[in-house]
């Protein structure tokens, strides 16, 4: 898909504000979506949306599902109109700060209220499977095939003792058919509330795309390239990844050692590309079915990945023992044309140079991203300061994993710092944020994308995650009173002046 010139600003979820301690999917992501649209920018990026795990430090990026969304961004007031809860219930509402997420009382606070929405949904429904219409969740059921997985691997992690299911007895772990059929009946109860919880996400999903649309505001979703060991989607699909007879993995992903570092274990999964090839790709295109529900436009993360990927021997440590191996390239994307059409992809490709990397890129339309942050400033043409962007890019001023603009402007120092003033014609008095962004806006990139925190001009402190680290990460969020009219005014003039 060819992307026209437009301009967007990224901010996740749970970083909106809100009243109960973590932005969710009611006001405070209305009058977000209000203040993009007095902006008039075009696309509001995220995070991935599904569930985080406290073991996973509650990152985006680590999640027990590839499908399902986030329970903790369920908007209670919703369920009030729902008539499920009562408007009482809620309070008092804690003394949640209102400048980070604290996720255990967040989840202390949260998730009894939706269990009890539950308890009387499910009162109100008295175990009756009737046909409930389009937007029951007797349909959803029907047209979200990942659910029933979803929902019992919900069930057991609640009940088990393990820590993840690659430790759970036998029968369960390799999904014997009776020890599945004993489970659905003892848990029946606990599926229906993870099915309760997906169904309402759904819906109130729904309705902030609606609202998007109503603004004008379409939405970039992220697809993490690789998914959580300790997940329903390695669980249920377990012929899709690379695992022995006892569904533990073979291999993991990562990536290999560079000058200056040791390379990375991420610990995921990988694929059995062979086998999802001899499938149609069938999991891969219902993963992006979903997704494309969810979101108008997708970022692919690791696009290399796609290409090939390092595999590294699960009993093994040092990222150096890995290897390289072939990924689908352009057979799982022809794949995704015929079943889905064009699909709107961006195509994160940091970190590596590869040609045929390139060359899928160009054959399928995805741009690729530039980011400022990783310039060399004192060198001529270097790909990404933004008066050398080409057309088919994403130009960012900082990313999820990057530090906040102002945060890296003032860790830069001496000649970069010297070069940086020169190349953006500034002399470092004014406010600095301001100055790069108007370079993305003006360069040639096909979208220019900024973070609420580089409009606000914050520094490190506010930045969403810092990788390598496990505290700290995924908490900041931002004051609504900080999204002015004022501020949106000075985002509509700048894409007037450059984009549109």
């Amino acid at each position: 898909m060819r992307f026209d010139r437009s301009d967007g600003v990224f901010c996740h979820v749970t970083s909106l504000p809100g009243t109960h301690g973590i932005g969710d999917l009611g006001d405070g992501t209305e009058a977000f979506l209000s203040f993009l649209g007095d902006a008039g920018v075009d696309y509001w990026q995220i995070c991935p949306i599904g569930p985080t795990m406290e073991s996973g430090a509650e990152s985006p990026y680590q999640s027990p599902s590839a499908f399902a969304g986030n329970p903790l961004l369920i908007d209670l007031d919703g369920l009030v109109d729902d008539g499920w809860l009562d408007e009482t219930e809620l309070e008092p509402v804690p003394d949640f700060p209102t400048d980070r997420v604290d996720y255990p009382a967040v989840r202390e606070y949260k998730l009894p209220l939706l269990r009890t929405a539950f308890e009387r949904f499910d009162a109100e429904r008295d175990g009756s499977v009737a046909d409930d219409g389009d937007g029951g969740i007797d349909a959803f059921r029907e047209r979200e095939p990942w659910l029933a997985g979803y929902a019992l691997f919900r069930a057991l992690s609640a009940a088990r003792p393990e820590g993840r299911w690659v430790d759970w007895p036998e029968p369960l772990r390799t999904r014997d058919q009776d020890a599945l059929d004993a489970a659905r009946e003892q848990h029946a109860e606990e599926i229906r509330f993870a099915e309760f919880v997906q169904w309402t996400f759904d819906r109130q999903w729904a309705d902030v795309r609606a609202t998007a649309a109503e603004e004008g505001v379409s939405i970039v979703g992220d697809v993490p390239i690789y998914v959580a060991l300790d997940s329903a989607d390695v669980w249920t699909n377990p012929e899709a990844f690379r695992l022995d007879d006892g569904n533990r993995p073979t291999a993991v992903a990562g990536v290999p050692p560079n000058p200056g570092d040791d390379g990375q274990r991420w610990g995921n999964p990988v694929y059995d590309w062979e086998w999802l090839a001899e499938t149609d790709y069938d999991w891969w295109i219902e993963r992006f079915r979903r997704l494309f529900d969810l979101a108008d436009v997708a970022r692919l993360d690791h696009f290399l990945g796609f290409v090939r990927y390092w595999a590294i021997p699960a009993d093994v440590d040092d990222p150096a023992a890995g290897e390289w191996h072939e990924g689908p390239g352009r057979d799982l994307f022809e794949a995704v044309e015929r079943e889905l059409g064009e699909a709107p992809f961006i195509a994160e490709d940091l970190g590596f140079a590869d040609a045929r990397m390139d060359d899928l890129m160009a054959e399928f339309g995805f741009p690729s991203m530039r980011v400022p942050q990783y310039a060399n400033w004192c060198e001529g043409g270097n790909p990404y300061q933004p008066m050398h962007y080409p057309e088919d890019v994403v130009g960012y001023t900082s990313t999820h994993d990057t530090d906040t603009w102002v945060g890296y402007y003032e860790d830069l120092a001496g000649e970069q710092r010297d070069c940086l003033h020169y190349n953006l014609g500034v002399d470092g008095g004014g406010a600095i944020e301001w100055e790069i962004i108007e370079d993305v806006w003006s360069s040639e990139a096909v979208l220019a994308m900024t973070t609420v925190q580089d409009l606000l001009g914050l520094g490190s402190e506010a930045r969403f995650n810092e990788p390598g680290t496990v505290e700290g990460n995924w908490e900041w969020r931002v004051d609504g009173d900080a999204l002015s009219d004022d501020l949106a005014g000075r985002l509509r003039e700048l894409g007037a002046f450059h984009v549109r």
